[in-house]
């Protein structure tokens, strides 16, 4: 199908992740013509990718999807705000086009936290996300000698999955102590079908040592990476790898929504009950509001979608059922809180931010973010500041405020583009 030319909807989700997926099925179900716009070419988002043996519930909102009336415009980039009810992007980084909107849900996901140390930038060094979805995409692995480490459950995850293409996973190597961990396990009494989930990663890499309290301190070798020294308390050895997949949890994605003026607290979005931001007509779900996992960001995803379409009632029955997980995403945050021994990972000398080639000895003078972008140029490079951003925050305490468009590298003629570029329909996959 095309919408008309004028390309307005009802209702637009941004980001097709499983929230996205599951926002953009229910407005659609409720009667709303719904838009569902993602920089991906494919559905489901960073944990559900196409090529793989997909689980239940991936099939069955795929499915809900696929046979909806929603209008699933892939390859697109949002990347500013140029009036209230539009939005402007970029399609395979060339085409420039505007959508209007009634509704906006924001389902943008979240990426990984890498923390600086000395040898991250050498190649065969990956956040440990990064390296399972280049495995699932083709990257060889097998024979590799590969260390996963950092933090968060999806450690254990991408180890599983690795070492079923063959690698040879040396370590896994998990920030948080064995002893706190073992207080969240408790927790997940109410939800055993993770924990049963947990102990199939884990049995399938039993021969794998697991280490606890236990980081990166560096990585070294000529070309590429060949060994990490790893920490454990006062132990410290070096561990000979072909590629280190080391990631510190979750990011929460929110440029899009400080773009918009969305109330930010703790790196999360504000959201109410229904997901309603203190924007009005703006909604919010998904790793964007809480770092929670699948289950959760399904939940938010639904709620949002039926708030959207003024399913009211149906929005609030499912906003209870949420509010029951409300201790099991406390606790996965305080589980995984990062080790105060982190911030003396990085050396002066190791660079914070990489695509403008500033160290952290530049940096430490600095009182703020701001000041030191004016002065440094850290976080002016074409991640803009995603990567170094989040880690000043903890290395230095910094907030990156001022979000300002494009919040994605754009071309010139896409930051100067007028309504005058809507002429053409936009195609839907």
């Amino acid at each position: 199908m095309k919408p008309s030319s004028d390309a307005r909807f009802e209702v637009v989700v941004v980001g097709a992740g499983p929230a996205g997926m599951a926002a953009a099925v229910r407005a659609s179900e409720a009667g709303r013509r719904v838009a569902l716009l993602d920089d991906n070419p494919a559905a489901g988002g960073q944990i559900w990718r196409r090529g793989e043996a997909l689980p239940h519930a991936a099939q069955h909102w795929m499915s809900r999807l696929r046979n909806s009336a929603v209008a699933h415009l892939p390859g697109m980039r949002v990347f500013d705000h140029p009036a209230a009810g539009t939005l402007r992007m970029e399609r395979g980084g060339a085409e420039c086009i505007e959508l209007d909107y009634e509704k906006l849900i924001l389902a943008t996901g979240a990426r990984e936290l890498f923390l600086p140390f000395p040898g991250w930038t050498l190649p065969g060094v990956f956040g440990a996300g990064g390296l399972d979805a280049m495995a699932r995409g083709g990257l060889p692995v097998a024979g590799k000698r590969i260390v996963v480490a950092g933090t968060g459950p999806l450690l254990l995850a991408v180890a599983a999955h690795l070492a079923a293409r063959g690698a040879k996973i040396a370590a896994v190597c998990e920030q948080a102590p064995l002893g706190r961990l073992a207080g969240f396990a408790g927790r997940l009494l109410v939800q055993p079908g993770k924990l049963v989930q947990g102990a199939g990663y884990r049995w399938s890499i039993r021969a794998t040592p697991m280490h606890f309290g236990c980081w990166p301190v560096a990585a070294s070798g000529k070309a590429a990476v060949e060994a990490v020294s790893l920490r454990q308390g006062k132990k410290q050895w070096t561990v000979a790898c072909d590629f280190l997949a080391c990631g510190f949890h979750l990011v929460a994605n929110t440029e899009l929504a400080q773009l918009l003026g969305c109330r930010i607290e703790d790196a999360f979005v504000t959201v109410d009950d229904l997901q309603q931001t203190s924007v009005n007509d703006v909604l919010c779900a998904g790793e964007p509001t809480s770092i929670g996992g699948v289950e959760t960001a399904l939940l938010e995803g639904q709620i949002a979608g039926l708030a959207a379409a003024g399913a009211q009632a149906e929005a609030r029955q499912l906003a209870r059922l949420r509010r029951r997980m409300d201790g099991w995403v406390r606790g996965l945050r305080e589980a995984y809180v990062l080790d105060p021994e982190l911030h003396g990972l990085a050396t002066d000398t190791t660079l914070v931010c990489r695509c403008e080639d500033v160290s952290c000895g530049a940096l430490r003078d600095f009182r703020s973010w701001r000041e030191a972008k004016l002065q440094t140029r850290c976080g002016m490079g074409p991640c803009q500041g995603r990567i170094c951003g989040a880690a000043t925050e903890f290395l230095f305490g910094w907030r990156t405020e001022g979000t300002r468009p494009p919040i994605f590298p754009a071309l010139v003629s896409s930051l100067s583009a007028t309504s005058a570029n809507r002429e053409d329909p936009v195609e839907v996959a």
